[in-house]
């Protein structure tokens, strides 16, 4: 949840229903013509996304390729991308990240950040560089939402419902979230097939919301050895709560100096 700022300039907000969730807009520039045409562009992006990556639909790419009727290569392009970036991402987490955890092609756990950064680009490049978009609860700030002041984000307490465990806060960056505190334990270790148990959430921040989404999902599958495994991506930090309510984060987390787990 992003906090406002006092007095925040001339903005355009939107908020669609898409990819089995709820994404929020906030676009800290006037509403003028090109800002409009860019924020349809980028709801546009998403729903393309859906229809492309949605395992509900059976008509989609990727549940035509998990059923064998269509070939990666006879996909939209951008299926052979992120399907590259989850074998990168398995890869990178040492198997705890993986498009098949559960036994079936499934890339949702990529699939919903790498979206989110891609419409963030498309506002980018638009001319609307201070914008946020929220999917889900994983999001990406761009620039600031007002000059001179730092974005900041009001992090879940997992053992308290509707509170807040900390804040963090920064400029042109991303955090994402992952962990069963509010959906129950869903994460699935893609060396059992099973739910990971073993942290109650994973909150990672850095530059990307692609990876920062990747990598709270496999922070959550490795526990607390995620601590040890977050130094060899540069620029992401992490903070957990494990089972007993405890929390823990690595030295760079951008927390604000007045909070604290």
């Amino acid at each position: 949840m992003a906090e406002d700022p006092p007095g925040p300039p001339q903005r355009l907000r939107h908020t669609e229903h898409v990819m089995g969730t709820v994404f929020s807009f906030d676009l800290r520039h006037p509403p003028t013509r090109a800002n409009r045409a860019a924020l349809r562009e980028a709801v546009a992006w998403l729903h393309h996304v859906d229809r492309v990556f949605s395992t509900y639909r059976p008509d989609s790419a990727v549940s035509r390729i998990g059923d064998g009727s269509m070939n990666v290569r006879d996909a939209p392009p951008e299926v052979d991308r992120v399907l590259s970036m989850c074998e990168r991402a398995e890869t990178a987490s040492r198997g705890r990240f993986s498009a098949r955890a559960g036994g079936r092609l499934d890339p949702s756990g990529l699939v919903k950040g790498w979206a989110a950064e891609q419409a963030y680009g498309i506002l980018r490049a638009a001319g609307a560089p201070n914008s946020l978009v929220n999917g889900g609860g994983d999001i990406r700030l761009g620039g600031e939402p007002a000059p001179g002041r730092p974005w900041r984000v009001a992090l879940a307490d997992p053992c308290r419902p509707g509170g807040v465990l900390t804040t963090v806060e920064g400029r042109d960056f991303a955090v994402a979230t992952s962990g069963g505190a509010e959906r129950g334990p869903h994460v699935l270790d893609p060396r059992t097939g099973r739910p990971a148990h073993r942290l109650l959430a994973a909150t990672v921040t850095g530059p990307d919301l692609t990876w920062a989404d990747c990598w709270a999902t496999a922070a959550v599958v490795l526990g607390a050895d995620a601590h040890a495994w977050i130094g060899s991506q540069p620029g992401y930090e992490l903070l957990t709560v494990g089972l007993d309510g405890r929390a823990r984060r690595s030295a760079g987390f951008p927390l604000r100096v007045t909070d604290g787990p």
